[in-house]
């Protein structure tokens, strides 16, 4: 493959690629091609991505733009899968699609210079996502005014009901 032809298929998986820091690897070659396509049907409707590239082509482009943590994961036949929510997402339903389709095998990946092994990503499916770490957080900084104003709440309506009795009582005529 001429020079030329090779920078231009680099910038072509940059460009495609955009912002993405995070990227995993896995290996197609044993899939058919009609459970191919299924599974890259299904994937481009939860905006994920999938591209079969050349290994020298891919090292070159992902450690160009900070993604060096791949270069021991790009052996054999790759393509490199990117997209989705996050990269907790992205694993989740990988290894999902690893459970169904058998020939389907996880390389490994890597966030920005951080390589995964097929192992990290397998624990990192089994971790919180984005959203579910967002509504935990917001949970732990609710809990403490809710605790305050339960409190409030009951010491006040403890005095409250205390002065009511009192009032009550003032206002009942004494038998004398």
């Amino acid at each position: 493959m001429s020079k030329l032809v090779k920078n231009m298929m680099i910038s072509d998986l940059q460009a495609e690629l955009g912002e993405t820091r995070e990227v995993l690897v896995v290996d197609v070659s044993k899939l058919t091609g009609v459970a191919s396509n299924k599974w890259r049907l299904e994937l481009q409707k939860k905006q994920i991505r999938v591209v079969g590239v050349r290994n020298a082509v891919a090292s070159k482009a992902l450690s160009d733009i900070g993604l060096s943590g791949i270069r021991n994961v790009l052996q054999g036949p790759s393509a490199i899968v990117w997209g989705g929510e996050d990269i907790v997402a992205l694993a989740k339903e990988i290894t999902g699609a690893v459970k169904t389709l058998t020939a389907l095998q996880i390389k490994g990946g890597a966030i920005g210079a951080t390589s995964l092994s097929a192992d990290d990503v397998e624990s990192l499916s089994k971790s919180p996502g984005r959203l579910e770490l967002l509504s935990q957080i917001s949970g732990l900084i609710r809990s403490p005014g809710g605790r305050l104003a339960g409190a409030i709440q009951g010491a006040g309506g403890r005095v409250a009901g205390c002065i009511q009795a009192i009032a009550d009582k003032e206002d009942t005529p004494s038998a004398g």
